[in-house]
């Protein structure tokens, strides 16, 4: 039953993508031989997002593509199936985490603010859009950490820290050595929809806590997504901010982590360590 439904679910898929995003639900059941109703919960279920959710991240993916051809800013709006401007131009930012024009260029004349720094956890990269904190990396070589922030942003202006930046990755310095509270400074968080929705879910466990990837599954009500939510945890870009540290293996087992398996363990351990500190207090 269970490959029946997965070929339902792919056959739906295929055809969103066949129509560049634009159909309906009730189209999208018909195709499929199945009730609108049926259909939408198997296929949230299954994928961890709704069709519309689908078909707006596929429609955002022929967009980036489109933008970076020759041709109008219109032209590729139209090519990826948005049938007016204004619908386009309303989620521009949420959908391409800056205007039309600055993400064609890579973010040429986008500013972002960064500094390199030395923590607990080993070198520390924060960068910070003009929406807010867009990167916490953590690694061993900090210049592999910048050429990563230069990946994202191939054309941005890159500007190293100034005095009042330095305050802000010393705010965060003293959040990655005790993470109790949430960090107290605006994120620019940018991803897909499921991811978004994965991140939110990983920003409720408690201080000290841990879920699995399964349990972070049925929360998001998408049970049988479970490895998708294990790739929103990969792609997470805010360390700690975001704590996809937090989240286990069904077997208690810690499990890949994207800035090292040995600091996901010693995150949790200065956790559990100040549980028990903050318990004898009481």
């Amino acid at each position: 039953m269970e490959s029946k439904h997965n070929q339902l679910i792919e056959r739906a898929c295929r055809f969103i993508e066949e129509n560049n995003g634009d159909v309906s639900l009730t189209c999208i059941a018909e195709h499929v031989m199945a009730s609108p109703y049926h259909f939408h919960r198997l296929f949230k279920s299954t994928m961890g997002i709704t069709p519309k959710d689908y078909a707006n991240a596929y429609r955002q993916k022929l967009i980036k593509k489109a933008l970076v051809q020759d041709g109008s800013i219109t032209d590729a709006i139209y090519q990826s199936g948005f049938n007016a401007n204004s619908r386009f131009y309303e989620n521009a930012t949420a959908i391409l985490g800056m205007t039309p024009t600055n993400w064609r260029t890579g973010g040429k004349n986008i500013a972002i603010f960064f500094a390199i720094a030395q923590c607990s956890l080993g070198n520390i990269l924060v960068a910070q859009s003009e929406k807010g904190i867009c990167a916490i990396m953590l690694g061993d070589d900090a210049e592999l950490l910048l050429e990563d922030l230069q990946k994202q942003f191939p054309l941005a202006e890159l500007i190293g820290a100034n005095e009042e930046f330095e305050q802000v990755i010393a705010q965060v310095i003293g959040f990655i050595e005790l993470p109790k509270q949430p960090l107290s400074l605006p994120l620019d968080i940018q991803g897909t929809v499921f991811q978004q929705k994965v991140w939110q879910a990983l920003l409720d466990i408690p201080f000290g806590s841990t879920m699995t990837y399964q349990e972070i599954a049925d929360k998001i009500g998408a049970p049988k997504a479970y490895r998708a939510v294990a790739n929103a945890c990969a792609a997470n870009k805010l360390a700690v901010a975001i704590p996809c540290h937090r989240v286990i293996r069904q077997n208690g087992e810690l499990s890949g982590y994207r800035w090292g398996i040995e600091r996901k363990a010693k995150l949790l351990q200065t956790e559990a360590l100040n549980n028990t500190l903050e318990g004898k207090k009481e």
